[in-house]
């Protein structure tokens, strides 16, 4: 993938996704919609990120029609990571996907660990699962938080780029290595919160939306705290995704805040366990 081939990448992903939300939405869910100019902006900042940090793990596929099929992938230390995969439909189930997955795991084939965040697709499912990643049901919580049920939260402020090492150190202890280059991203998108005590430490990044993108800490106490302070500032409907059952403690916030629990998708990991208490981003993992 090139720099000039991210917008229509981009046109690719949500054609995919729009299709599979489509094909996929529950009779309980609102209508499947494709990405908002602001979420597009997102996309496209993100992917741009990522070719120019990680070109071997970004690859297109074209026939004569044009693009048909892209995926993007990030390597940080000791960790791969498949930040998104996504073909035409009509397209699909003609062996691009494989081809195309293939591509981007090269990338990391020096990384002992992996990591990706699937969705319920069952073929794209199928073909993580025969490249050996193990899957772990993800969940997600949401509705209308019930604000009195909100705790007086202390002990957290603005994180900065300073935190920069410290965020990289818990990102090490919870799934191998730190963020590292895509923190300068993440900054510059969204809000950064920290909590760092004698008896723990931790932070989340909050995205534009006013939701948690990302949240690790090196115990369940001060992920509480800071998975609390997220929503005590966020807006009256909010969602916590990316939630696997080694982090039940977001469950009882969740729960606490009277928002609904329901399941979505998968986290794929090859050589480690999931993660805790951490919560996942969707591409940066």
């Amino acid at each position: 993938m090139r720099p000039e081939d991210v917008p229509e990448a981009e046109r690719v992903s949500d054609e995919g996704f729009f299709a599979l939300d489509t094909r996929q939405r529950r009779v309980d869910e609102p209508e499947a919609a494709r990405r908002t100019d602001a979420h597009r902006a997102v996309w496209i900042e993100r992917t741009l990120h990522l070719v120019r940090h990680d070109p071997e793990g970004c690859w297109v596929a074209e026939d004569e029609t044009g693009m048909v099929g892209m995926a993007t992938s990030l390597r940080r230390e000791v960790v791969w990571c498949l930040a998104t995969y996504a073909v035409l439909p009509g397209r699909q189930g003609q062996g691009i996907g494989r081809q195309l997955l293939a591509a981007a795991m090269h990338h990391g084939r020096a990384c002992s660990r992996a990591m990706l965040s699937a969705s319920t697709d069952a073929a794209a499912v199928r073909v993580y699962h025969q490249a050996g990643f193990a899957l772990h049901p993800q969940m997600y919580l949401t509705g209308r938080v019930e604000r009195s049920a909100i705790p007086v939260v202390d002990r957290v402020r603005e994180g900065t780029a300073a935190d920069v090492d410290l965020m990289d150190s818990l990102d090490r202890a919870a799934r191998g290595a730190g963020h590292g280059v895509d923190h300068p991203l993440m900054l510059g998108a969204w809000r950064l919160l920290v909590s760092d005590t004698r008896s723990g430490s931790g932070y989340a990044y909050v995205d534009e939306r006013g939701r948690v993108a990302l949240l690790a800490a090196s115990d369940r106490r001060t992920a509480t705290r800071l998975l609390w302070a997220a929503l005590a500032d966020g807006p009256a409907e909010t969602t916590i995704g990316h939630v696997t059952g080694a982090n039940q403690w977001v469950l009882d916030v969740g729960f606490a805040a009277r928002l609904t629990l329901k399941q979505d998708g998968f986290l794929g990991l090859r050589g480690m366990k999931p993660p805790a208490p951490y919560v996942h981003h969707g591409a940066l993992l």
